[in-house]
């Protein structure tokens, strides 16, 4: 593994443990020696990873004391039903710029991830499915603004779950739907890309609202119980 790559796997590691709750707001981080040790890379390395985060903004440099945390500015709160209406609006646009657009080795790479998501990691697989067609679509800022839409499902530990428990429930489904989008793509029928994306992301957000419905109604029951239990005679 290159010294480059080793600092920003640290990078990671250290913004898991901000993220965990393992170091605190605006306490010092541990001294390089002891980071060195943990994480089992040399103290060089463990210094470029600070520095990075001082340059992100996630630690302060103080002089003679070391690096403290920074108290990181609060980010709106996005449910997964508008990161799902966004996704659908943007993908489906993206999808058919995709099709007059697309070259034969990015169709090729397609069809990769396509198996990928029947016999491998359907996830990762799925996420590269849609930035490929981002990317085909040569327009840099589309691209960028889908990897950030991914970011934020990502990150987000509540969209995160939420779309754990309805993305992969209906395999088969998905699959059909990834299908029609390749299909259209490969075809270069821009309308047909359009929608199959449409009709993917509409299912997606039909099962958001299947789940909501039935955590209220699990809630409710819950509810009820308590209620039953005092006033019970």
């Amino acid at each position: 593994m290159t010294e480059r790559r080793l600092y920003w796997e640290v990078v990671n590691i250290i913004e898991k443990n901000i993220n965990d709750g393992n170091y605190v707001i605006g306490s010092r981080l541990p001294p390089e020696r002891i980071l060195s040790k943990e994480y089992g890379v040399s103290r060089p390395t463990i210094r470029q990873a600070l520095i990075a985060l001082e340059v992100m903004g996630k630690v302060e440099a103080r002089l003679n004391s070391g690096f403290y945390l920074l108290e990181q500015p609060k980010q709106e709160i996005i449910s997964a039903f508008e990161l799902t209406q966004a996704r659908a609006f943007i993908e489906g646009e993206t999808a058919a710029l995709a099709a007059l657009n697309i070259t034969d080795k990015e169709l090729f790479d397609l069809e990769q991830c396509f198996e990928e998501m029947k016999n491998g990691d359907p996830e990762k697989a799925d996420e590269n499915f849609h930035l490929i067609i981002a990317k085909s679509t040569r327009n840099k800022a589309i691209l960028m603004t889908v990897k950030e839409l991914w970011n934020i499902k990502k990150s987000n530990q509540d969209i995160r779950m939420a779309y754990k428990n309805v993305c992969y429930r209906n395999d088969v489904q998905r699959l059909k739907e990834h299908q029609k989008i390749l299909i259209a793509l490969q075809n270069h029928q821009v309308e047909h890309a359009r929608v199959a994306m449409h009709e993917h992301f509409k299912r997606l957000i039909n099962a958001l609202f299947e789940v909501s419905e039935t955590e209220a109604l699990e809630k409710l029951r819950e509810k009820n119980k308590h209620k039953r239990r005092l006033y019970s005679i």
